[in-house]
């Protein structure tokens, strides 16, 4: 873990709790990016699912510039290691695991576990361990990432 820093972590979970409040209190509903894509592409009120898509985009690029106007580290590149095909594998496999899971790991890790959802509370857990033995498995099984 690199460049860690607290105050900007500290920041980015408040922007990240707030906006989850925010979309729960103004909209009632839970800011899991899942179910908001899947709204997105098809689904009901689509058009403050994609603003708040392009929120997520936008902020990302807004924080990338002013840390570098700050003078601070850049996000680190995209591991070059890993094999292009994998990329959308991956992609299909989380969209499918959230499917599975009913939720993704923002709408459990953040939403479900500040509500205090049993689902989450036990869904949170198991992302993890997944998380660990895929990370594992790709670095000293596959040998694809270093």
């Amino acid at each position: 873990m690199n460049g860690f820093t607290p105050i900007s972590a500290l920041v980015g979970g408040t922007l990240i709790g707030t906006a989850c409040v925010l979309l729960l209190w103004l909209n009632g509903r839970i800011a899991g990016i899942s179910g908001i894509l899947g709204g997105a592409l098809a689904g009901p009120e689509r058009l403050w699912r994609w603003l708040f898509l392009a929120g997520l985009v936008v902020g990302t690029g807004v924080y990338v510039g002013l840390s570098h106007a700050w003078g601070g580290t850049p996000p680190p590149a995209p591991r070059q290691a890993l094999p292009v095909w994998l990329l959308p594998l991956a992609g299909l496999l989380v969209g499918y695991g959230s499917a599975l899971g009913r939720g993704c790991t923002s709408g459990h890790g953040v939403c479900g576990l500040a509500r205090l959802s049993l689902r989450s509370l036990v869904a949170v857990p198991v992302f993890l361990c997944c998380a660990i033995a895929t990370t594992w498995l790709v670095r000293h099984v596959l040998g694809l990432a270093t």
